[in-house]
């Protein structure tokens, strides 16, 4: 399992850094963890071939999370010709959301013929499943989106990967990404404890209670990005954009 950064930016895109999506390669499939606002500018920018992608995974239904789904549905339909299933899945609340922003961008583009077989399914917090190879299990973390937000762990088998979605501290990260070979973490601000997202103080605080193999820090804002070679030296993972890791 491999992932590359697509994007690893804040909701402001602070640091000139596109809006958070991870591409996951696996022996047979690729799959997008969260597709942000700027994220299919991203994916062009990396020259990724989009019809090379079979899924989206998605951790919450922040803008910065999932708001290039309208785009990147309308591209395949009118410029990359996809023909391949397409296969979206999120929390509860991801197929009513997804509708009202490709209204809110395109007025009456949810009803269009799609030429690829296109599914929208629903993932229920705690409950495993399986999505296109992988076993997934979600968990509910602490993010105001007007719908569950949740940590995401996905497994072929050999490698687990975790990603915190955007969260304050809850214990709730603690049983979700133990083993994990790969914890992505926000970790939006440095010192401050924030409504809704993580610091670095915190995690620090907090690092032993993480059985993780190694663990990659995403979506700081100005003040973090700062500090970003203190983290490195502290023995963190600093996601960029464009970086591949081999999980």
């Amino acid at each position: 399992m491999k992932l590359t950064v697509i994007g690893c930016g804040d909701a402001f895109g602070s640091g000139g850094r596109f809006n958070t999506c991870f591409m996951i390669d696996t022996a047979s499939k690729r799959l997008l963890l969260d597709c942000g606002a700027s994220s299919l500018v991203a994916l062009k920018a990396q020259k990724i071939d989009l019809n090379s992608i079979d899924g989206v995974m998605l951790s919450h239904l922040h803008g910065d999370h999932f708001g290039a789904l309208p785009f990147f549905l309308l591209d395949a339909q009118f410029l990359a010709r996809r023909e391949k299933r397409l296969s979206i899945f999120g929390p509860p609340g991801t197929k009513a959301r997804l509708i009202a922003a490709m209204e809110a961008f395109f007025p009456d583009s949810s009803k269009t013929k799609w030429r690829f077989p296109l599914e929208v399914g629903e993932v229920t917090p705690d409950v495993p499943g399986e999505i296109l190879g992988l076993s997934v299990r979600t968990t509910t973390v602490i993010h105001h989106s007007g719908a569950p937000s949740t940590a995401v762990r996905l497994s072929d088998g050999q490698k687990t990967l975790i990603y915190s979605g955007d969260t304050e501290w809850t214990d709730a990260l603690i049983p979700i990404s133990d083993g994990a070979d790969l914890f992505v973490c926000e970790c939006y601000e440095y010192a401050r404890d924030l409504t809704g997202h993580l610091s670095f103080a915190k995690l620090k605080e907090k690092r032993a209670l993480f059985n993780v193999r190694r663990m990659m820090l995403t979506h700081m804002n100005p003040t973090m990005l700062a500090h970003a070679d203190e983290a490195r030296s502290a023995g963190y993972l600093i996601a960029e954009d464009g970086l591949l890791v081999d999980i």
